[in-house]
């Protein structure tokens, strides 16, 4: 690595990497797999086929995809009987961790704002700002002062 890429790189702790990952993994499933045809018999193995293609990436502990298929437009006819998958079809959870952080994040349509909403939903570990400092004090409650006795 030359050193100006290496000036470059942003040191970040496990816990801000498994941060960012989260969102690169939602983000994966949002934008790969939106389009894909989808029924009420399809919907569960696609999700089961969605979590075990995201449990092969890094720091991935557990992955739970839900698509509820009839949230979704009008139904085809015949052989054309099913709908694409949409972001409101979509309920996606992630859990990574990295030594002692762990990280929970989620992708849902939120109806009242009608988006799909990634979202942090637990976060353990070191922060930056406790790593820059080393480890926080732990301040000792203050004793009464004992008088030497004099001699």
């Amino acid at each position: 690595m030359t050193p100006a890429r290496k000036a470059r790189e942003a040191r970040l702790t496990p816990r801000e990497t498994l941060l960012f990952e989260a969102g690169i993994k939602l983000g994966g499933v949002f934008h790969q797999y939106l389009g894909i045809p989808v029924t009420g018999r399809t919907a569960g193995p696609l999700a089961r086929a969605i979590e075990a293609a995201v449990r092969l990436q890094p720091f991935v502990r557990r992955v739970t995809v839900r698509i509820r298929p009839e949230q979704g437009g009008p139904l085809g006819r015949g052989r054309f009987a099913y709908r694409y998958l949409i972001p409101e079809m979509l309920d996606v959870t992630v859990e990574l961790t990295d030594g002692t952080s762990a990280v929970v994040a989620n992708l849902s349509h939120r109806p009242d704002l009608r988006y799909p909403l990634m979202k942090v939903v637990r976060v353990r570990g070191p922060s930056a700002a406790l790593r820059a400092r080393g480890r926080p004090r732990v301040r000792e409650r203050s004793r009464p002062r004992q008088r030497q006795p004099s001699a």
